[in-house]
């Protein structure tokens, strides 16, 4: 046919002219994608295109709103999408990329296997591998299978599903005839994080030979205890694990004893990303959404893990799903990042008034949402803590050197759980070098490490509201659900030195850190660190109206930080080695135990008009010079077994200035993400004069009650009415691990008697972030010593 006949067809014309009007009007136009569709097709409902990448090439040549409907099913991609400056939309005309309504759409970087299998020994069945195929994970029946490894995995146990003291004992190693390419993923020696290396093989002496361990930013080496090794080909000994020979191209796997191999479907991810906005801050990417897809079958990226963020215990993977630098005004909503094997959500660099929101992530094996600038920005910049810029080198000029950061963006609304499945310096959401980033209304919990995390004071000006974070630092430790550090340009590893550069040169306190980065209205729980955690240097902070569950409020070092109207349950205020002149604020706090100074010789601007829970606790403050004002007494929570702290009319604690704050505002907002969310574990509160009230509790999975009557001295061969008796111990409970057993008395912890539940959550509180403790327990009449790890 004459092309220019069909373009000048009366058909064509028609059809030009109603796109035309439409765009002109701002009405869209609607593109579809299907799995039985035709990138030769039009793009229409009734005849689709086949791939996203053709509906986007489409989008590029429609001037009004577009909006790409994708039909139901899981599309397999061999490479990412990558917008570009090209699809870049005005304000008017964004481009929004979903699924037909009602249909589910997967977004997968794994390919499909159609395997022959056979038997190998035992349970254990094997395929060759045909194609040029990752196996970096494997999928059968959409289950994640685990690669063979030492320990085998326990979804109990504390660390990594499984960990082992004698990992390079030679009775492991010399069995492992060539583990070269296996992993080894380790805790850092401190618990700041982990640490992978991959085998290169073994030495003359049989001694495994690895690279890796750049993924932590305070070097010290392994954990000594929390390590495992996986790839083994000797370690596939039971169902659910795999390993794949490289050499012979070779898959082994173990399946389940209800899976059928030869009717399972078999998949393994290929992709580290499957989108990514790709522009500059000279040509950014504008205005387009992604939105209700499920990202699934991404690979892990843990030996990628390189690059160090300032001063910070952090190194990062400029990654994830979804990746994008150099955009404005782009969105990931509603969508569903199932499994990705590293960062859900990563911001390099250049992006402005972006948004990620309505979304579920779920067991990412790192982060969920990063902000991550260019260090190039920085003025002045030192990466690892023991560095420094001399005094007479650092650049005076406040703030950034560029634009190349993100500022100017959400993520609110979005449940994130089990999180840090691989990697271990993850948080919920990661900030460093970025600017007046909001983060509100989200749930986050079940990560091994912080909620949300502040890397450094560049350069400030974020929003945390309306957070719900509790169940965090789980694998970690000397963390909180909430941290920060600040270490910026002045920062130097020497105390001494730091305390006179600050005195001398009050003004670059607040080069980096120049806008407030305001806590207000969240709720946080960490049973292994602090609820809210301000550490080394983090400064010019207003923190109000959080309720803080567990774990109590920390502020080490820094400057400028306003803590008030706060209410801190059995817990209280911990300030760590303040600077002589920070101009710290604390009041009108509620605490219910005293607070925990250390090394405080100076006690900031105002420490004053606090509430607290006993005469005995305002008079241990009154002795450091402070809160001449503060009252004490029972607070009177309105509902506190219902997450209700609001405290009453008649509250004594009202005298001192405190007000009342909302209670049911806390995390997600959307009805199917708060059916779905996990509810925070509400403690018993232990005001001071209710200690007595106080008889069982459940603590740690477990329940425990108080010592009671001649009864139990007599049963527990006691030798008088003291002590905490364990009831039960369930199999789900962290005492399981422990040397705890039912029916046991703890008598002692800590080296301090326990003479009731009070005392026992009392000298916990003090160890909480590191679990470990001597223990005394009766044990069938006998005084028994152990010591315990409770994470």
């Amino acid at each position: 046919m004459n092309p220019f006949y069909y373009l000048n067809s009366p058909k064509a014309i028609a059809l030009f002219f109603i796109s035309f009007f439409l765009s002109l009007n701002g009405y869209g136009i609607d593109l579809y994608v299907a799995r039985t569709g035709n990138d030769k097709n039009p793009g229409s409902k009734t005849r689709p295109f086949a791939t996203i990448a053709k509906a986007q090439l489409a989008a590029r040549k429609i001037k009004g709103p577009v909006t790409i409907l994708v039909r139901e099913g899981i599309y397999y991609l061999d490479k990412p999408v990558i917008f570009t400056a090209e699809d870049s939309r005005p304000a008017g005309a964004p481009v929004t990329y979903k699924p037909y309504p009602g249909e589910k759409v997967v977004i997968s970087g794994g390919a499909a296997l159609n395997l022959r299998w056979e038997t190998y020994e035992g349970d254990i069945k094997k395929a060759v591998i045909a194609n040029d195929i990752q196996f970096d994970q494997l999928y059968i029946n959409n289950e994640q299978q685990r690669m063979a490894r030492y320990p085998n995995y326990h979804p109990a146990s504390s660390h990594f599903g499984g960990y082992a003291e004698d990992l390079f004992s030679e009775v492991h190693t010399k069995q492992w005839k060539n583990p070269e390419g296996a992993y080894i993923h380790a805790l850092h020696k401190h618990e700041w994080g982990g640490y992978h290396y991959i085998v290169k093989g073994k030495d003359a002496q049989g001694k495994l030979e690895m690279e890796g361990g750049f993924q932590n930013n305070r070097q010290m080496g392994m954990h000594d205890k929390y390590r495992f090794i996986e790839n083994v080909r000797e370690e596939l000994d039971t169902a659910g694990e795999w390993y794949f020979d490289k050499k012979t191209k070779t898959l082994y796997a173990w399946p389940s004893a209800k899976t059928d191999l030869e009717k399972a479907s078999v998949l393994s991810p290929q992709l580290k990303h499957l989108f990514e906005f790709r522009g500059s801050s000279d040509k950014p990417v504008r205005h387009i959404s992604l939105e209700g897809f499920e990202f699934a079958h991404v690979r892990r990226t843990f030996m990628e893990t390189k690059e160090p963020l300032l001063r910070s215990d952090w190194a990062i993977y400029r990654g994830g799903a979804v990746v994008l630098e150099g955009t404005e005004n782009c969105a990931i909503r509603k969508c569903y990042f199932n499994q990705v094997g590293g960062n859900a959500v990563f911001f390099s660099n250049y992006n402005r008034k972006d948004e990620v929101s309505g979304n579920t992530i779920a067991h990412a094996g790192a982060s969920g949402v990063c902000f991550v600038g260019d260090p190039g920005a920085v003025r002045s910049p030192s990466f690892e803590y023991n560095q420094f810029v001399a005094l007479d080198k650092i650049d005076k000029t406040p703030g950034p050197k560029t634009s190349n950061y993100p500022a100017e963006c959400t993520v609110s609304d979005n449940l994130m759980f089990g999180l840090g499945q691989v990697e271990k310096q993850v948080a919920g959401v990661e900030i460093s070098m970025a600017m007046d980033i909001t983060v509100s209304h989200n749930t986050i919990y079940n990560v091994p490490r912080s909620g949300i995390n502040i890397s450094e004071g560049t350069w400030g000006g974020h929003i945390i509201e309306f957070n719900e974070v509790f169940n965090t630092v789980l694998e970690t430790g000397d963390h909180g659900s909430f941290n920060s550090w600040g270490r910026d340009r002045y920062w130097h590893p020497d105390r001494e030195k730091m305390d006179r550069i600050t005195s001398e040169h009050p003004e670059l306190v607040l080069l980096d850190a120049q806008k407030t980065i305001i806590i207000r209205n969240n709720r946080f729980r960490c049973d292994h660190g602090w609820d809210i955690d301000l550490d080394d240097g983090s400064s010019n902070y207003h923190i109000y109206n959080n309720v803080c569950l567990n774990g109590g409020l920390k502020l080490r070092e820094g400057f400028k930080r306003i803590v008030e109207n706060n209410i801190i349950i059995n817990n209280s205020f911990h300030p760590h080695v303040w600077f002589k002149e920070s101009e710290d604020v604390f009041r009108k706090n509620i605490v219910l135990k005293p607070y925990y100074p250390i090394g405080i010789t100076t006690w900031g601007k105002e420490v004053d008009y606090n509430f607290f829970p006993s005469e005995k606790a305002i008079e241990a403050a009154r002795k450091n010079g402070t809160d001449k004002h503060s009252m004490y007494g029972d607070p009177l929570f309105m509902d506190p077994a219902n997450g209700d702290f609001r405290v009453k009319p008649e509250s004594p604690a009202l005298k001192t200035g405190f007000k009342n704050f909302p209670m049911d505002q806390f995390g997600v907002m959307s009805g199917d993400l708060k059916n779905r969310a996990a509810k925070v574990p509400l403690p018993i509160t232990m005001i001071e004069s209710e200690k007595e009230a106080v008889t069982a509790i459940s603590w740690l999975g477990s329940k425990l009650r108080n010592v009671q009557g001649l009864g139990d001295r007599s049963a527990y061969g006691l030798p008088d009415e003291k002590g905490v008796i364990i009831e039960n111990i369930p199999a789900t409970s962290i005492l399981s691990k422990s040397a705890l057993k039912v029916s046991d008395v703890i008598r002692t912890m800590n080296n301090k008697p326990v003479n009731s539940i009070t005392d026992l959550i009392d000298i916990y509180q003090e160890i909480n972030w590191t679990g470990k403790s001597a223990i005394e327990v009766m044990r069938n009449q006998q005084l028994i010593k152990t010591n315990i790890d409770l994470k």
